[in-house]
């Protein structure tokens, strides 16, 4: 009988510094929607208005916006390991007083985003660590893009699960016990770091270059453009399509009559298409034409939010749900996947912050639109508007997406130096140290003779 780890889907297991890491971090995103659902659910119970849950997300997110490339920098420049044992406990302790806020009765909106604000200054420096950790923990490259596509199907299965169990525990114990819940959660990813038997943390470069670090990270964006196209479709759809989810407490007490559990219901309905397509990426033979599947899943997603938007059954607006939550979360792994394996080692961290700038610069502004014009328009024609621009943006980027990138996949500098490559500027091969194992063709001449 052959193991899970043997089968093509769980391939990345066969590594055992990513299986403790896949178990850390699938404990602490239960608690991390259990979090985020409760907040909103708080917040709307306060305020009754959509135009305060588009706020909440924003301040939440707009500070990952403002510092994610920092973050970025950090993930190539420091200890990744380090960075998140840091994270962690920062975001343990801001769970703990969001619960002592309910605790003590003093449930005022500004205390909320004030502590939602310090989450997002928090994740900026997380996430890009994260992400680029699974680099480091998986074996085998080839191994890569399954990776990457298990850890988020289990972001997506804790996006199924999550929120029911929050409108559970919301019903039954209150918004006290989810933040405690959430907070405890973080101790797994602290334990599965300490578990992990790694290597000695190769020493980085000392010398800080400040704004040239954020800058450079652009510059190879400028030199990969099938890259920079897939995070700018990212982008537009961030800002216009993904902040649909600041209206969903709307459709679960207004439209279709129900409380926190309909809420959670209708969540989970989006993470059971979150899982379907995120399983079925990970199962996906190597060679997949990943662009073709990211317009696919783009039109998807519209189709999916126009249907909701004009039903009024709960159980067939669940079912339309989870069209939405397959194509907006297989557009995530792929442009994710694109990323990470297309990218130059060097500059993996600074391109995944500022993927995560994408979405955390334009999420929050797009919910306090999606806020507004929801408050003006109505729920249910704001989602309908919000799939019809999703399917305009998929029929723009039609001709980059169809087209396969030359070479194949992954980019042949993604395991080698980039700097090395004749089409970049002779001043950033120049300033760049060779990778390990990998002559310079362009090496700088031996002066030190010269008198």
């Amino acid at each position: 009988m052959t193991k899970p780890s043997e089968w093509h889907l769980f391939t990345a297991f066969r590594s055992r510094n990513y299986t403790l890491y896949f178990i850390g971090r699938s404990v602490s995103q239960f608690g991390t929607w259990m979090q985020r659902i409760a907040v909103q659910w708080v917040v709307y119970t306060i305020t009754h208005s959509p135009l305060w849950l588009g706020i909440t997300i924003f301040v939440e997110l707009f500070p990952s916006f403002l510092f994610s490339v920092a973050g970025g920098v950090a993930a190539d420049r420091y200890d990744r390991y380090k960075v998140i044992r840091i994270t962690q406990i920062a975001s343990m302790v801001q769970a703990v007083l969001l619960a002592v806020l309910v605790i003590t009765g003093h449930m005022q909106v500004w205390a909320i985003l004030a502590l939602s604000a310090l989450l997002g200054i928090i994740n900026a420096f997380d996430v890009p660590a994260r992400q680029a950790l699974v680099n480091d923990v998986v074996q085998d490259p080839a191994h890569l893009p399954n990776a990457l596509s298990l850890t988020t199907a289990m972001a997506c299965v804790a996006q199924l699960l999550g929120p029911a169990l929050s409108g559970f525990v919301l019903n039954a114990y209150g918004a006290a016990v989810c933040f405690l819940l959430n907070a405890a959660s973080f101790g797994g990813v602290i334990v599965s770091l300490s578990l992990m038997k790694l290597p000695p943390p190769k020493k980085r470069k000392s010398e800080k270059r400040g704004f040239a670090d954020f800058a450079e990270g652009f510059r190879y964006l400028k030199m990969e453009p099938q890259i920079g196209w897939i995070i700018l479709m990212l982008a537009l759809t961030s800002l216009f399509v993904l902040p649909y989810n600041t209206v969903l407490p709307v459709f679960a007490k207004v439209i279709f009559r129900g409380n926190a559990s309909t809420f959670g219901y209708i969540n989970s309905a989006i993470g059971v298409g979150a899982v379907l397509g995120t399983i079925y990426l990970a199962g996906r033979k190597p060679g997949t034409h990943l662009r073709l599947i990211l317009l696919i899943s783009t039109l998807v997603l519209g189709a999916g939010l126009i249907s909701f938007a004009l039903v009024k059954n709960l159980p067939l607006a669940l079912f339309f749900a989870t069209l939405t939550g397959f194509g907006s979360m297989a557009q995530f792994t792929i442009c994710n996947v694109v990323v990470q394996s297309e990218t130059s080692p060097e500059m993996r961290g600074r391109v995944i912050g500022i993927l995560l700038m994408a979405i955390f610069g334009m999420m929050p502004l797009g919910s306090l639109l999606i806020g507004a014009v929801s408050q003006k328009i109505g729920a249910p024609t704001t989602v309908l508007t919000q799939g019809i621009i999703s399917i305009v943006i998929a029929l723009a980027f039609t001709r980059v997406l169809t087209r396969r990138r030359q070479g194949g996949e992954p980019s042949k500098s993604a395991g080698s130096s980039p700097y090395r490559h004749p089409r970049y500027p002779a001043w950033l091969r120049r300033h760049r140290p060779p990778v390990e194992g990998i002559p310079d063709k362009n090496p700088e001449p031996d002066r030190s003779n010269i008198e």
